[in-house]
């Protein structure tokens, strides 16, 4: 029996006029869709008049829901991987899923689109030819060694950060790296997009002063980078 292909479908980040035709193509004609919060996938379906199955696969049940996911596409049928905004695997769950089904000789198959960090990378005005994508820091164990490794890096950096720990983060850039310029991207793509431009200290004043609600990237310039 042919084995069915995983399709990893990047969904909007925000604006849902950003999905690609492609995407919906294959949201509608796989056999199922695994998704990070069935709810959010289902906003998006509705909105396009697609529907599929769909079937719970987040950080939590990841590696317990893999064996079931391999076997219904060793058995022919085909499945679409979501997250619940961007590209799947990048921050998002999908990395294991996607190892096994090419260790099970599994097709996968991108399906590209929108991913936060590149958005912002775009609009930052930094140095784009190399960059480092750390994603979310350490919560707490290992933070402030990962910040001082970042001191050293000669490349532009690019984060996520949550609403809650964003203004914490703004200050330890303003303590471990106060002269790299940076720029601040919230809501990309949505209603109340905003973008904050300036150096650490200045930035403080102005996220606390700010409604921080929404996902956050941040761009940090190169070391020894100067804004013209």
């Amino acid at each position: 029996m042919i084995p069915g292909k995983l399709y990893i479908v990047s969904t909007p980040i925000g604006n849902l006029k950003d999905v690609t035709l492609r995407a919906l193509e294959v949201l509608e004609s796989v056999d199922f869709i695994a998704c990070e919060d069935t709810r959010e996938t289902s906003k998006l379906l509705k909105h396009f008049n697609i529907s599929n199955e769909l079937v719970s696969f987040n950080a939590v049940s990841e590696k317990r829901k893999i064996p079931k996911v391999i076997d219904r596409l060793k058995s022919g049928v085909s499945c679409a991987l979501v997250s619940d905004s961007g590209t799947p695997a990048i921050s998002d769950p999908g990395v294991r899923l996607i190892s096994e089904a090419v260790k099970e000789g599994i097709e996968v198959v991108p399906v590209p689109g929108a991913t936060a960090l590149i958005a912002a990378l775009t609009i930052s005005g930094l140095p784009t030819d190399s960059f480092v994508f750390e994603g979310f820091l350490p919560q707490k164990k290992g933070r402030q060694k990962k910040l001082k490794e970042l001191s050293h890096e000669k490349r532009t950096i690019v984060l996520y950060e949550s609403t809650y720990r964003i203004k914490k983060l703004i200050n330890e850039l303003a303590e471990y790296l106060p002269d790299r310029y940076i720029v601040v991207c919230r809501e990309l793509t949505k209603r109340f997009e905003e973008t904050w431009r300036g150096y650490p200290n200045e930035l403080k004043d102005v996220i606390d002063d700010k409604v921080t609600k929404g996902g956050f990237v941040v761009v940090i310039a190169p070391e020894g980078w100067e804004v013209v």
